[in-house]
């Protein structure tokens, strides 16, 4: 008999299958796995087309089913554990203090080298800076060479312009939390790769599962399509509100049940073409409005 996935857990294999359709994987099995008591294999079933909407019910973007795909997970004859719950725990759940479960976040990163970056001459790792009590998050794509040079992200051109946006939101940077898709600099400022992102982004979203912010700002197509887990342009991700939550990081706050997600051009794309600054400040606006935010007044 089929197994129900929460919706939580069902939101995290759906970026995951989704990550691995676009690969062209269909097919998806667990190896038993040995223990002391006497396991089976038990097929659990996973409806793609119900998966598909879960990734963003009113976008209306679902994966084309092609293959039936199925997860067999170990279950002993004396209890039945759900695996996938298992794999969502992590260290930083059973700590309170937000200051301490980000350092936790950051210490079990390390010298991070999980994927080729790390020896493609990153200086060091740019984690995350701000409040980690923050109401609204900012997500960029990567850092650049000033980042990577004070291992703080936004600290270049774009980061200045970023401070203006936030100022003139009537906020401080330092009331804000960012971070970004990748924590180390892509050579030469390159786009970060699909497999760089999916190595990098579950650190960033135990960050988020952390920090529990009202609202998120995707800066970029990068970070907009690797959170939301879809492919779109960003005129069709921009204007609206998305329900977050971080695949596969359950929160230690039972009142946190995921945040609302904004997507808005990324502030070096607006060093290049200053004509779409006004709709940044749109986005930003629709923002604004969300956490009740009002721009300071003008000197006159």
């Amino acid at each position: 008999m089929p197994r129900t996935l929460d919706p939580e857990l069902r939101r995290a294999l759906a970026a995951r299958i989704h990550y691995y359709n676009e690969m062209g994987i269909y097919d998806f099995y667990r190896r038993p796995v040995s223990v002391h008591t006497q396991e089976v294999a038990v097929p659990i079933a996973v409806d793609e087309q119900d998966i598909a909407v879960s990734i963003n019910p009113e976008s209306g973007e679902q994966m084309s089913p092609r293959k039936s795909a199925a997860v067999a997970a170990p279950v002993a004859l004396e209890r039945e554990e759900n695996i996938f719950e298992v794999i969502a725990l992590k260290p930083e759940q059973s700590v309170s203090d937000p200051v301490r479960a980000l350092k936790i976040i950051r210490e079990d990163l390390g010298d991070c080298t999980r994927c080729v970056l790390h020896k493609q001459g990153r200086k060091q790792i740019v984690f995350g800076v701000g409040n980690p009590k923050a109401e609204l998050m900012f997500v960029g794509e990567g850092p650049g060479a000033d980042e990577d040079e004070k291992g703080e992200p936004f600290v270049g051109r774009a980061g200045q312009l970023l401070n203006n946006m936030i100022k003139a939101m009537g906020i401080e940077r330092e009331q804000v939390y960012i971070a970004n898709i990748v924590k180390c600099r892509p050579p030469g400022n390159r786009q970060p790769e699909r497999d760089e992102c999916a190595t990098c982004s579950p650190f960033l979203m135990r960050q988020i599962g952390v920090v529990k912010p009202k609202v998120i700002v995707a800066l970029g197509a990068t970070a907009a399509k690797t959170l939301l887990a879809m492919n779109a342009s960003m005129i069709q991700l921009r204007g609206r509100f998305y329900d977050f939550r971080p695949a596969g990081v359950r929160s230690n706050d039972r009142n946190w049940d995921g945040c609302k997600l904004a997507v808005t051009y990324h502030p070096a794309f607006l060093l290049r073409d200053p004509r779409q600054k006004g709709e940044a400040w749109k986005d930003l606006q629709m923002v604004m409005k969300e956490l009740g935010l009002k721009a300071p007044k003008q000197n006159t």
